[in-house]
C-alpha cells in the first residue's frame, strides 16, 4: 500500500500540491483525474521521484519512503510516460534490458529471457529488433509499459497513457492495464479522459487547481 501524507509542492512561489493526503491500495487502479493545469502530472512525478517534494511524507507497506533520494526506485515505482520516452537509437529489445542489467544488475541472458517473457504476453514477441520509428503508437506504448515491468515494480504509473493513441486503441489501453491489475499490479493512472478513467479505476481521485500562493 502507498500512503501520501500532507504532500505540498510548490514552484517558486505557487503552491501547487497543498498537503495532499492519498492512498492507494494493494492491486487497485487509482484514477487522478481533474482540469489542465490543476497538477496531475506534478503529482505523479513527485510518486515516482522525479521530483522532490517541499513538505510531507511518503510510505510503501507502513514503512517511510522517499522516490527522490531512492537509487533502486524503479524498482518500486515504475513509470510509462506519455512521450514512451524510448531510446531511438536502440532496439525493442535493447530498450528492455537495458535498466534490468544496469539497475538491477541482471546478467544479460536473464534479462533477455525477462523481456521476451513480456513481449510475449504483450504481443510484441515480433517486434523484438526493431526500433522505436518502426512502431505504432501502440505498439509503443506497449514497449514503454514492458520496459517498466521489466524493472518488477511494486507500483505502476502512468502519464495520459491514451493521449498520444488513437481514440480506436483506448480499448486495447483498458484491457491491457486492468489484465495487470488481475495479475495484481498496483497502478496510478493520470489522465484527462474521465471515460478511460471511470473504466478501469477502482477509485478516483479529482485534483482542481490551488488558487493559493
Amino acid at each position: 500500500m502507498l500512503e501520501l501524507k500532507n504532500i505540498t509542492k510548490r514552484f517558486g512561489d505557487k503552491t501547487i500540491i497543498n498537503n495532499l493526503n492519498l492512498t492507494v491500495k494493494d492491486g487497485e487502479i487509482l484514477s487522478i483525474v481533474g482540469p489542465s493545469g490543476a497538477g496531475k502530472t506534478t503529482l505523479l512525478r513527485c510518486i515516482t521521484g522525479l521530483e522532490k517534494v517541499n513538505g510531507g511524507q511518503f510510505f510503501i507497506d507502513g514503512q517511510p519512503f522517499e522516490p527522490y533520494t531512492n537509487r533502486t526506485n524503479e524498482s518500486v515505482i515504475g513509470v510509462v510516460f506519455q512521450g514512451f520516452e524510448l531510446f531511438p537509437n536502440l532496439t525493442v529489445m535493447e530498450n528492455i534490458t537495458l535498466a534490468p542489467t544496469l539497475v538491477l544488475k541482471k546478467s544479460a541472458a536473464e534479462a533477455k529471457q525477462d523481456a521476451t517473457t513480456l513481449l510475449t504476453r504483450l504481443a510484441l514477441a515480433d517486434h523484438a529488433d526493431q526500433y522505436p520509428y518502426e512502431l505504432s503508437g501502440g505498439q509503443k506504448q506497449r514497449v514503454a509499459i514492458a520496459r517498466a515491468l521489466a524493472m518488477k515494480p511494486n507500483i505502476l504509473c502512468y502519464d495520459e497513457p491514451t493521449s498520444a493513441l488513437d481514440p480506436n486503441l483506448r480499448q486495447e489501453v483498458e484491457k491491457l492495464i486492468l489484465g495487470l491489475k488481475a495479475d495484481g499490479m498496483t497502478q496510478i493512472v493520470v489522465t484527462h479522459d474521465l471515460t478511460f478513467a471511470e473504466n478501469i479505476a477502482d477509485e478516483m481521485f479529482h485534483v482542481e487547481p490551488n488558487k493559493s500562493k
